[in-house]
């Protein structure tokens, strides 16, 4: 029986990467979660972090930065609960027993532009194909991997893990562009590789597995 630790130790860094988007998502207002119509996530897949990131991310929206028009869906996400305008980069509130607590970052709610709406759709495509690379692995590439190996790429995973982790930290402009597109580009070359390793292995099931894997590919248009 072949190890599974490559694959295992692959689909860990992608399932980082994962939830490092969703929370972008979220963080921009831009995300529906898990299990929300139309998502493609299903209940086994991990579920989002919280939205809640101490460190540099906290900085997004920058002090004097004031509310305004949300781009695209999230406004009542909260109850339809009216967001504040915020002058310092995180709310304050006052507990129970007087201590401070810091809210959750505020949803972004800058103007709609195009260019906004395809760097949202952009980073929808990247966290949907994430998403459903880490199904097909679990469901139909860990078996097979059981059965008989078949080259992973790790270190492929491990770019993908830490582009997202660099994006995370982004604000909107040139470097945020390029860290997403440096994303879409590493998820297809780890789906075409592992196109590529299961080509020698002519059975029913990896023909399966090579069908799901071109499907995401078909997510994936060259940018």
């Amino acid at each position: 029986m072949a190890s599974p630790a490559p694959l295992v130790a692959s689909i860990s860094h992608q399932m980082v990467a994962l939830q490092t988007l969703q929370l972008l998502q979220q963080e921009w207002g831009w995300g529906e979660g898990p299990g929300a119509p139309g998502s493609s996530r299903g209940p086994d897949h991990v579920a989002a972090t919280p939205a809640h990131r101490p460190g540099p991310i906290r900085s997004r929206l920058g002090p004097g930065r004031r509310a305004g028009e949300e781009c695209g869906g999230g406004g009542t996400k909260n109850g339809g609960a009216g967001v504040l305008p915020v002058s310092t980069e995180v709310e304050v509130m006052r507990g129970a027993e007087g201590g401070a607590e810091l809210l959750p970052f505020p949803r972004d709610r800058r103007p709609c532009t195009l260019a906004r709406m395809a760097m949202r759709s952009a980073l929808a495509r990247v966290v949907d194909s994430t998403s459903e690379l880490v199904s097909v692995e679990q469901t139909l590439l860990g078996p097979l991997q059981q059965e008989r190996s078949f080259p992973v790429h790790l270190k492929d995973s491990v770019e993908f893990r830490n582009i997202c982790s660099h994006l995370a930290l982004q604000i909107e402009g040139q470097q945020f562009d390029r860290d997403l597109n440096a994303a879409h580009q590493c998820l297809k070359t780890i789906v075409k590789k592992l196109i590529q390793s299961l080509a020698n292995l002519p059975s029913d099931a990896h023909m399966v597995a090579c069908a799901s894997l071109r499907q995401i590919l078909q997510n994936l248009p060259d940018t």
